[in-house]
């Protein structure tokens, strides 16, 4: 790391620190040269992968755009779709590869989208998965139900019901 007082080619690295819960990494450093200390922030960048190939940085603005899109007319507030939007970047960072395709995201979008709201998830599977006939609908339906007859039966096995 350059300097930026001198401009000399070397520091010492004198302490680090995680920040914003390791998503960053502040390096006290010193240059030998002129002995002044200055800081470093460091972050690792996740890139998406898309389907074309390009690459581009991960953005939780493009999933809180997407799931506000799917959530449009519904209730759901801002926080909650910026705290899946949260969640997603988690679950993509928690990967821990420093690339990821786009698909993947996708995948880590459903998930919590389906908790949240269930006409929110339709809307948004229908177009990441492309549905293009109203048997696919049928089907998504068709396993939400199945997974809310789950819930419900092991909520009555649960109370002894």
């Amino acid at each position: 790391m350059r300097c930026p007082y001198c401009r000399h080619a070397d520091s010492r690295v004198v302490d680090s620190r995680e920040a914003d819960d390791g998503q960053l990494i502040r390096r006290r450093r010193s240059c030998p040269e002129c002995g002044k200390r200055f800081t470093t922030v460091e972050e690792a960048v996740l890139a998406v992968v898309k389907r074309s190939g390009v690459t581009e940085p991960f953005s939780r603005t493009k999933i809180i755009g997407g799931v506000r899109k799917a959530c449009q007319g519904r209730p759901v507030d801002e926080d909650s779709i910026a705290l899946l939007a949260q969640r997603v970047e988690e679950t993509v960072r928690a990967k821990g590869a420093a690339e990821i395709p786009s698909h993947e995201v996708g995948l880590a979008i459903l998930g919590p989208l389906r908790d949240l709201d269930e006409v929110a998830y339709l809307r948004f599977a229908s177009v990441y998965r492309s549905f293009d006939s109203l048997a696919d609908f049928e089907r998504e339906i068709e396993t939400l139900r199945a997974a809310a007859r789950a819930r419900e039966d092991a909520g009555a096995g649960a109370t002894g019901a």
